[in-house]
């Protein structure tokens, strides 16, 4: 569903910010995508929807992402932003969440029925029609992660999903991750998050690939999140920050 082959990007032509990236995710995957500031997480989303264009190949859905396919790779693709002030730019929750699908031509009758399931399932219903401004951080979070589940998309990334989340909203998201049959490429730093809702973990630093394996084997590596800037999840630690044999 998604493949890197030697993708490399620089923003000023001399330092990479992400360097010889190879690696594939297939259909279902649920791949969490790990690194401390600035290793570079973000610059793959961005590669993978081409808004960023470097060297190397990337696919996605079979389709190559360049200038010319992208508007329908774009459509295969949704992309919950990290900041959801840059994502909700309609006056109410609702307008946002029609546009997308009604630009691609769904019908009235589909889109009302994608709004209302996809609410439903997040318990959101009450904000269906409460303007963007008028809600809370955490709402507006929620909010954001509607519009994309509304496009039914078959890959979606997420960049820090978790941010300005309360407790109870943070599970919502958890559990309607987990339910998703799509494929799921999930960057944070909140790795307690990628211990339950990825099977699979890219570790980055400095804009390279160090480790590329199963959940459990690197969250659980406290040597090697310690040597790339990261500790172990919370729910792995013990008193004094001493991990939890098993």
């Amino acid at each position: 569903m998604i493949s890197f082959r030697n993708v490399s990007f620089s923003y000023d032509g001399k330092h990479p910010v992400v360097e010889d990236l190879n690696f594939t995710i297939e259909k279902g995957e649920s791949v969490g995508l790990i690194g401390a500031n600035g290793a570079g997480k973000s610059t793959v989303m961005k590669l993978l929807l081409g808004l960023l264009t470097g060297e190397g190949e990337i696919t996605a859905g079979g389709l190559t992402v360049n200038k010319g396919n992208l508007p329908a790779v774009r459509q295969k693709i949704g992309f919950v932003l990290q900041d959801s002030d840059n994502q909700m730019f309609m006056p109410t929750v609702y307008e946002d969440m029609i546009f997308g699908p009604r630009n691609y031509g769904l019908s009235r009758e589909e889109t009302e029925r994608r709004v209302d399931e996809v609410l439903n399932r997040l318990g959101l219903t009450e904000l269906k029609h409460r303007y963007n401004h008028q809600i809370s951080g955490g709402e507006k979070r929620m909010a954001a992660i509607a519009t994309i589940l509304a496009m039914e998309p078959e890959v979606i990334l997420m960049d820090e999903p978790s941010t300005a989340l309360d407790p109870v909203n943070r599970r919502t998201v958890i559990r309607t991750v987990n339910e998703l049959p799509q494929t799921k490429l999930i960057a944070s730093h909140d790795l307690d998050m990628i211990l339950d809702t990825c099977s699979r973990v890219i570790l980055l630093n400095h804009g390279r690939i160090v480790a590329d394996a199963g959940a459990e084997a690197i969250l659980r590596d406290r040597a090697l999140l310690e040597s790339n800037r990261m500790e172990l999840p919370f729910c792995l630690q013990g008193w004094h920050g001493r991990s939890i044999s098993g």
